[in-house]
């Protein structure tokens, strides 16, 4: 497509049109992207996952001798499986000056805004880059953006600061929680039900450790540390799923459950994963094994994102709110693959366009008018990088 001219709201309606539902290949979405780059004259560096289903995009427009500033967005969308929506979720309908679809709001807006101002980016003849970095995966744990950073690790020039466009309402947000998330095994002895006293209830071992994780959670609603500028103010812990048994008459010997820590970027989560593996391995499991040496309790990290948190008066938090014209910022609780890059030495911001609050919902939708505010910021943005 040599050199198409696209609107921020025809962009949008490409993209949403590419079912990129995490479980699904986004290569169609890539291949369409590095297509247009490319009638501008710009390159694209893929980076893909072991199977080559899937694609990081990078690109640079400007000079490649110096830092710039990254626009980072994830390509990935959540499930519409059992959601009952209005239109089609991978159809863009505009209705009451806001555009409704799967990704609208997180977060191909922002990808699209950034897109169809690429005429407008090569046209200035940027003495500072602006690079694109588009992930996969990032709703399944932050997992594809991994091997892009890795790659930016090896270069002898990387981005100075970095822009991630999820759904903040055009404020910039400076941290945000992290993340650990864990699997927990445990390993009974199966007998029948009527000679329970012979058997290891993995159930039941399980469900010391889940109210034990329960006790977590409370101490750390009443004791904190808090932060008032998340909510809920302090680390989370929360037990998401839990399978186990195969019969009422039957003592089970399995049973396996998920949990997280989801923590405020003051409160370190490996003291509470030690925790919890402390308790199980000194409370429950000297009675499992006091009748089968052959049972047992493992836990294993499934994922984990680093915590983010920027000073309010590092340099690219300041250009963030003059860009936006606020000189507020806020904190969100859901974790983002900022505190990936800033855990690589590259600053960055969270600012992007909708809200959060219609994110992963049916009938999520983004204002026109927050379209128009991300399009201002980005051209304030090219003012900046073009001195």
């Amino acid at each position: 497509m040599p050199g198409a001219t696209l609107s921020s709201t025809e962009m949008i309606g490409r993209l949403i049109g590419f079912d990129t539902t995490s479980r699904e290949s986004n290569l169609v979405l890539i291949d369409f992207v590095r297509d247009y780059l490319e009638g501008w004259g710009i390159a694209s560096e893929l980076v893909f996952d072991a199977e080559r289903r899937k694609a990081n995009l990078y690109a640079t427009i400007g000079p490649d001798d110096r830092g710039g500033v990254m626009l980072s967005g994830h390509t990935d969308v959540v499930p519409v499986d059992g959601q009952a929506w209005d239109s089609d979720p991978f159809a863009v309908a505009e209705k009451g000056g806001a555009l409704y679809g799967r990704g609208t709001a997180d977060m191909k807006s922002f990808i699209a805004v950034a897109l169809s101002l690429v005429p407008e980016f090569t046209a200035r003849k940027l003495k500072t880059p602006i690079h694109f970095a588009f992930s996969y995966d990032e709703e399944v744990g932050c997992i594809g953006v991994r091997g892009l950073i890795a790659r930016l690790k090896e270069r002898p020039i990387r981005p100075t600061g970095c822009i991630v466009g999820e759904p903040t309402m055009m404020q910039p947000v400076i941290a945000h929680k992290g993340k650990v998330s864990v699997r927990c095994q445990v390993r009974g002895l199966e007998s029948h039900s009527a000679l329970a006293h012979e058997g290891v209830n993995a159930v039941e071992a399980a469900a010391e450790i889940v109210a034990y994780l329960k006790s977590m959670a409370r101490r750390k609603r009443d004791q904190g540390p808090f932060d008032a500028g998340f909510s809920p103010p302090y680390t989370t812990v929360h037990t998401g799923t839990i399978d186990g048994g195969t019969a009422l008459n039957i003592v089970p010997r399995d049973c396996r459950f998920d949990f997280e820590f989801r923590n405020i970027p003051a409160d370190d989560p490996a003291p509470l994963f030690a925790e919890v593996r402390r308790f199980a391995e000194t409370s429950v499991l000297p009675e499992m094994r006091q009748v089968s040496a052959a049972t047992g309790i493992t836990f294993e990290e499934m994922n984990a994102v680093d915590a983010f948190d920027m000073p309010e008066d590092h340099e690219l938090v300041q250009m963030a709110q003059a860009l936006s014209g606020t000189n507020s910022v806020g904190k969100a609780s859901y974790c983002a693959e900022a505190g990936l890059f800033q855990e690589a030495s590259i600053p960055t911001v969270i600012c992007g366009p909708g809200s959060i609050e219609v994110a992963h919902k049916p009938n999520e939708y983004v204002a026109i008018d927050q379209l128009r505010q991300c399009e201002t910021f980005l051209r304030r943005l090219m003012d900046r990088l073009a001195r």
